[in-house]
């Protein structure tokens, strides 16, 4: 069993404070996976009503207008596994911390991302799981404009 000595206190790895602490950064990051996967319903869902729309009233330069919901969704779902993929270093920062028998009382009760929130937004747009998504959305808008003039 692992111990850790602050402020005249033992803080073992299995202490319910931290397991409180692991336990809410799981569930922290949990819910950024939960509103990048939210983040593509939702675009999808728009971008198919303006498609339709645009159909209906059979006026395919409008199309284009789906690649704004396009965009701003892209750019949140970036957002979300930047900071998810932050909350992540630091569960894993806190870990190693066990390990190593660093724990200090404010790692306890902080709850922020590490690293650099730009860095991490640049890989997530790197990331297939975006470009592949919001691409292959890109081309199906195209594709439906060019079918609508058809």
């Amino acid at each position: 069993m692992m111990r850790s000595k602050i402020n005249n206190q033992i803080i073992e790895e299995s202490s319910p404070s931290v397991q409180s602490h692991l336990q809410i950064l799981q569930t922290v990051i949990e819910r950024m996976a939960t509103n990048s996967s939210s983040c593509k319903a939702w675009c999808i869902s728009i971008v198919s009503a303006v498609l339709v729309i645009v159909a209906d009233k059979g006026k395919p330069e409008f199309s284009y207008i789906a690649l704004i919901p396009t965009l701003l969704f892209l750019a949140l779902d970036a957002y979300y596994l930047a900071l998810e993929k932050g909350f992540r270093n630091t569960y894993n920062d806190f870990v190693q911390k066990i390990h190593d028998r660093a724990i200090k009382v404010s790692d306890l009760y902080t709850i922020v991302p590490h690293g650099s929130l730009n860095q991490h937004q640049i890989k997530a747009l790197q990331s297939f799981s975006i470009w592949g998504f919001y691409l292959s959305l890109s081309i199906l808008i195209f594709v439906t404009k060019l079918i609508i003039i058809s």
